[in-house]
């Protein structure tokens, strides 16, 4: 229905537009044709009183024709010599403006009904001669009126035909649109994995179906980052109530009660790993946000034996929690497998600020330094948060973190400078 109501405002603005084309033309020409005939009609007026005055002579003291014109043009010629017709029959209708002009004088043009009069002095030393003439001006309105009629129709065909073809070029050109719709629903039920691929855009259509599979792209992966979550969550919270579960058919199965530090213990990594991912989730609004980086690695060690080397300040643009969130688990990951030492360092490279986690454990297997982050893959001796969800606040905080693979435990975090972003 939208794209009907689009359809039929593009063909009512064509029209219209070809509307107002058309009256203008129509205007121009009627108006140039006008002009011409009138030039048309003086020039033969003025060519008849040339004619008639090269006939015009004196002779005795008398204004003479040297030729006899003949009947024809009797009525359309008149020869005033002193105030007194002395050649031509002037109509009665016409009588007393034909002696008007006769006695003006001078050449001049005047209509009269639907006659072109031409009034013409002719010069003749000691005579006051007149030549005066007349153009049936009917053959040339009736030209006129046959031409605007001739435009109108013209006109009202060519509107028409514009109509037409706007009507065909939008018909044929939307329905790309309508055919993406069409295949839209479809996929939305059976294939929502699929794209239009339209190849290479030819026109806005073309354009548009790119941008749409640009955007489904972004909506597919979106839907993706939200199931790993879903799978990130269960994995996170999967051990300490499997922990609690043990502990408690322990108890039940001794006869003996729980011991309070087991069920605490967990209850602290099920609350820490709820409170990170809800971290997680906010992160991505938690823009323009930023926080002392030393501050919040001090937060992240909490009294564990780890060194470190940072810059007297140092300002981030993330929230301090979220801070605390990426480098505590790379903390803990780092104490489980370090050897003797673990310790933290921090780079400003102007636009972004670098931590390094280092511990002087096996470190990292170069095949696995892009897997370490997916949900599932461990070591088997950890628990608890995991990197798994330290890559998505990283991902939703607009950090990049990435495990390197130099012989030693070494995780490095890249978090946008507080001024960067300023």
């Amino acid at each position: 229905m939208a794209v009907t109501g689009f359809r039929k405002r593009v063909v009512a603005l064509t029209v219209l537009i070809a509307t107002a084309v058309v009256a203008i033309l129509v205007v121009v020409s009627h108006v140039l044709l006008s002009r011409v005939t009138d030039a048309d009609a003086h020039d033969l007026a003025r060519t008849r009183a040339e004619a008639v005055a090269a006939n015009v002579t004196a002779q005795g003291g008398r204004v003479v024709l040297t030729e006899n014109s003949s009947e024809a043009l009797d009525e359309v010629a008149w020869v005033y010599a002193d105030g007194r017709l002395i050649d031509g029959n002037v109509p009665p209708s016409l009588v007393d403006r034909v002696e008007e002009l006769a006695g003006s004088g001078r050449s001049q043009t005047a209509s009269v009904g639907d006659y072109l009069l031409y009034a013409r002095q002719v010069p003749i030393d000691g005579h006051h001669v007149m030549v005066i003439v007349r153009v049936d001006l009917t053959p040339y309105e009736t030209s006129e009126q046959r031409s605007l009629a001739l435009s109108l129709m013209l006109g009202g065909l060519t509107i028409v035909l514009a109509g037409g073809v706007a009507h065909l070029v939008v018909r044929r050109a939307l329905r790309v649109v309508h055919e993406m719709a069409a295949l839209a629903d479809d996929w939305g039920h059976h294939e929502p994995g699929r794209r239009f691929d339209l190849g290479v855009p030819r026109d806005e259509f073309g354009e548009l179906g790119r941008t749409l599979d640009r955007l489904l792209e972004r909506v597919d992966n979106a839907l993706a980052d939200e199931r790993r979550l879903t799978d990130e969550i269960a994995h996170e919270l999967r051990t300490p109530l499997t922990v609690l579960r043990a502990e408690a058919q322990l108890a039940q199965l001794s006869g003996g009660p729980v011991p309070p530090e087991a069920v605490l213990g967990e209850v602290d990594r099920l609350d820490a790993a709820i409170t990170t991912l809800l971290r997680a989730a906010r992160a991505r609004s938690d823009k323009g946000t930023r926080c002392d980086l030393r501050s919040a690695a001090r937060q992240a060690i909490a009294g564990r034996a780890v060194e470190v080397a940072f810059p007297a300040k140092v300002e981030v643009a993330v929230a301090a929690d979220v801070a605390v969130s990426l480098l505590s688990p790379l903390l803990d990951n780092g104490l489980r497998h370090a050897k003797s030492r673990v310790w933290i360092t921090a780079r400003d490279q102007g636009e972004a600020v670098v931590v390094d986690v280092l511990d002087d454990g096996p470190g990292f297997d170069p095949a696995d330094v892009d897997r370490v982050f997916e949900a599932g893959v461990t070591d088997g001796d950890g628990y608890g948060l995991g990197l798994p969800v330290v890559r998505r606040i990283a991902a939703s905080a607009g950090v990049e973190v990435r495990a390197i693979a130099d012989g030693r435990g070494h995780v490095e975090v890249t978090l946008p400078a507080a001024r960067a972003t300023a």
